[in-house]
């Protein structure tokens, strides 16, 4: 497996987005995702083909968020996640931010805290806007 801050094509992330379930977006959501993102940690399987990726979204100074921590079906279980996980936490505080957050995906929380994430309290987990805030 071959890790890179590199940037994947928009279309290499649409693919991979797809691949997994995650939904299908317009090409240009992928691109603007892209050039909105601070890190990126991409993995590339021996043909050069893009089977997972984590971006971080910050401010560069305080706070970092890990967001589309994804892995290709057929490279899971392999440790991809897990290094992918690591590189963004240990690039986040290389470059001088060390408060990194991320919402956990259900019944993924355990995954993150062998990587070094604590469960936020019951009473304080964060929020998502409602699709009808009324």
């Amino acid at each position: 497996m071959q890790y890179s801050f590199d940037l994947p094509t928009a279309s290499e992330f649409a693919v991979l987005y797809a691949e997994t379930g995650w939904g299908t977006w317009p090409l240009t959501s992928f691109e603007r995702a892209l050039e909105g993102t601070w890190v990126t940690c991409a993995a590339r399987d021996e043909a050069g083909r893009l089977v997972g990726m984590g971006r971080l979204i910050s401010d560069g100074a305080l706070h970092a968020f890990v967001t589309e921590m994804i892995v290709a079906p057929a490279a899971r279980g392999a440790g991809v996640g897990g290094e992918i996980v690591d590189r963004l936490v240990a690039e986040s505080q290389r470059r001088g931010v060390h408060d990194v957050q991320l919402f956990a995906a259900r019944g993924r929380a355990e995954f993150y805290e062998r990587h070094g994430f604590v469960r936020r309290p019951a009473d304080g987990p964060g929020m998502d806007l409602s699709a009808d805030p009324r």
